[in-house]
């Protein structure tokens, strides 16, 4: 256990300001993310050192396609989560309470396997990343200093200034743009969309970033949401790889998986939209690949999560196209 950061004290209550939910936490009780504990008034993580699971997964796997093709990533996440989605794939982490399934692993530990596998960068990751924010900063100081890289796959909801302060230890993030509803964030995950939003907003000015959307038949695959979405991202940046992922049935919402017209449905909007680079994942496609926006060049194919051949050289196409990501 270890004293959080971001709260202020209000009597014997503390008000955790870490994620927009700002929650009001009386002596003895959690937050809503179930891992931050006012003890004896002061808020103490419950999972600073504690993992729930730890991986040396493809960095394609993230997703992040335009970061260090064919690397591999030390990912580490813990329990708890600030949403609670009632598709979550990872649900029995994430809505776990303290104490279950975890174990200990520690900041120079996880730096230290990073090292030993040669993995090339470290994924906080499995659950939200912002609730093991102390856990997940020292780690990535650690690491800097080894010269790993550091991902953060995140919900993007949190707030501000703590995402500040962490954004000079973090090389590139996937965020999961859940929705372009708002009542679809409220009703789905607990949470809102506009911090979300302003969170994009925010990496993409300090680090690598690429979105992904999780198309939920019936729940978020209205079209007219996605073309605003996909507006929306191609007004702040059309590099930002945007990609599509299918719905499985999974924990609270039993509906029929996404179909592959549905995400060709999508992934044409955003093209049309104008971004230069939107995938199709999860999925065996070649809306999986990465083509040069000029020339239309195959740049990297990917099998699954595996690369079979890259053709980007200096971070360009053969065409002379500056191909935007971090390559090496």
């Amino acid at each position: 256990m270890k004293e959080a950061l971001f709260y202020i004290k209000k009597g014997n209550n503390i008000q955790c300001r870490l994620c927009p939910k700002t929650c009001i936490i009386k002596e003895g009780e959690a937050g809503d993310c179930g891992v931050r504990k006012n003890i004896n008034n002061k808020l103490i993580s419950l999972v600073y050192g504690r993992a729930a699971a730890s991986n040396i997964d493809p960095i394609e796997k993230k997703p992040l396609y335009h970061f260090l093709p064919g690397s591999f990533s030390f990912s580490v996440g813990t329990v708890g989560c600030n949403l609670h989605c009632k598709n979550c794939q990872n649900w029995q982490i994430s809505q776990a309470k303290a104490g279950k399934y975890d174990f200990e692993l520690s900041p120079e530990k996880i730096v230290e396997e990073a090292v030993s596998n040669n993995c090339s960068s470290i994924s906080y990751t499995y659950n939200e990343p912002t609730v093991f924010y102390e856990y997940m900063i020292e780690t990535a100081k650690l690491a800097k200093k080894k010269k790993i890289r550091n991902n953060l796959i995140t919900n993007g909801f949190i707030n501000k200034e703590p995402l500040r302060k962490l954004m000079p230890y973090i090389d590139a993030a996937n965020v999961d743009l859940k929705s372009f509803d708002d009542n679809f964030y409220r009703k789905v995950t607990s949470a809102w969309l506009e911090p979300v939003l302003e969170s994009i907003k925010f990496m993409n000015k300090s680090i690598w970033l690429e979105l992904t959307n999780l198309i939920i038949p019936t729940l978020n695959d209205n079209p007219d949401k996605i073309k605003e979405m996909c507006e929306w991202v191609k007004n702040l940046n059309k590099n930002i790889p945007l990609h599509f992922t299918a719905f499985y049935p999974m924990y609270k919402i039993n509906l029929l998986q996404t179909s592959e017209e549905n995400l060709i449905k999508a992934y044409d909007t955003a093209k049309e939209a104008g971004l230069n680079y939107v995938y199709i994942g999860n999925m065996q496609t070649n809306k999986n690949h990465t083509y040069c926006p000029r020339c239309n060049k195959l740049l990297i194919e990917r099998f699954g999560f595996s690369i079979n051949q890259n053709n980007i050289r200096n971070g360009k196409c053969i065409c002379g196209e500056k191909i935007p990501g971090i390559w090496k």
